[in-house]
């Protein structure tokens, strides 16, 4: 399936501006003189208002405390670092700033090893020595339906290691570059482009390459997917920065941030509803000093739970 029931958050301990990444991040805002102690507090209150909201309309969400050492300041965005699977692989993926790289912990894959079946760990961070990265579901995604897998080049996503992931997971790579309105590399795919169950969300006018264009246009056509585009302005506001859930009851979820929902045309609204419910919800600290939104907030978890894999065994 497209979606998944269960996902996982990391709740922000030291959530602040990170120099590290806003190099290649230019969603990233620095708020002069602004007082850290309330900083985090929003961060707080807003992470824990999407949790619940996530909570009430029946997701499993598994929330995870970041720790104060080593300093994680985009602890809250852990889609970056892995990947969990249906056939119990997991995938830990190279990270180009280096405080990022802490957020790979050992003891959150232990604690989802004792709830759902782990069969295999693929580490690929040896390549941060190489200096080639690859983060996760930021730099990759995926049409898990029809196994073709979509990412926009950058400093942050490598094009051999997206070709080698598709190669270990078995799907087709298709590659291409995009821009900002200021013609600097996009950082992350998902910042861009959501494919959901049905839909693909997706800035064209931010992949210049009229090859590279209609290459991506031919595959979603080709795999049944009705396009909406969004503009670079509604990239701006994170309007590409969807994820689509599927809880145990009830209808299928578009996760976004008000800011994205807001940014969205009534037209547009209109069309991703024949899909999925939106679902907004209000991020605004995060989004602004993170550079990131609410999908990038969401580790899907594919992984197959233990008492399943118990009743089938049985």
């Amino acid at each position: 399936m497209q979606s998944t029931d269960t996902v996982f958050m990391v709740r922000p301990t030291r959530f602040t501006f990170n120099v590290e990444t806003a190099q290649s991040n230019h969603f990233q805002g620095f708020v002069a003189g602004a007082d850290e102690d309330k900083i985090q507090a929003r961060a707080f209150a807003e992470f824990d208002a999407m949790v619940a909201r996530l909570r009430a309309r029946g997701l499993h969400v598994l929330v995870f405390e970041d720790t104060p050492e080593p300093h994680t300041p985009d602890a809250v965005f852990p889609n970056n670092w892995g990947t969990f699977h249906p056939d119990g692989r997991v995938l830990l993926y190279p990270m180009c700033a280096p405080n990022r790289r802490p957020e790979r912990r050992p003891d959150i894959l232990a604690a989802l090893s004792g709830q759902f079946v782990v069969t295999e760990v693929t580490d690929l961070s040896a390549h941060e020595q190489e200096e080639r990265f690859l983060e996760g579901t930021g730099s990759i995604i995926f049409d898990h339906v029809y196994r073709r897998a979509y990412a926009c080049l950058s400093a942050r996503t490598d094009e051999g290691l997206f070709e080698q992931v598709c190669a270990e997971l078995g799907y087709q790579p298709i590659a291409f570059s995009a821009y900002d309105a200021q013609g600097q590399n996009i950082y992350h795919t998902n910042v861009m482009m959501c494919v959901g169950s049905g839909f693909a969300v997706v800035c064209l006018e931010s992949i210049r390459s009229e090859t590279e264009r209609a290459a991506v246009v031919a595959s979603l056509t080709d795999t049944g997917h009705e396009i909406i585009t969004i503009s670079l302005e509604q990239v701006g506001r994170f309007a590409g920065n969807l994820l689509t859930v599927r809880p145990a009851a009830g209808p299928e979820l578009v996760v976004l941030s008000r800011s994205a929902h807001d940014a969205l045309t009534p037209s547009q609204r209109h069309r991703l509803s024949h899909y999925a419910e939106l679902l907004p919800c209000a991020i605004p600290t995060i989004e602004t000093i993170g550079g990131g939104s609410a999908r990038c907030m969401l580790a899907e978890v594919f992984l197959p739970k233990l008492g399943k894999k118990t009743q089938l065994a049985s």
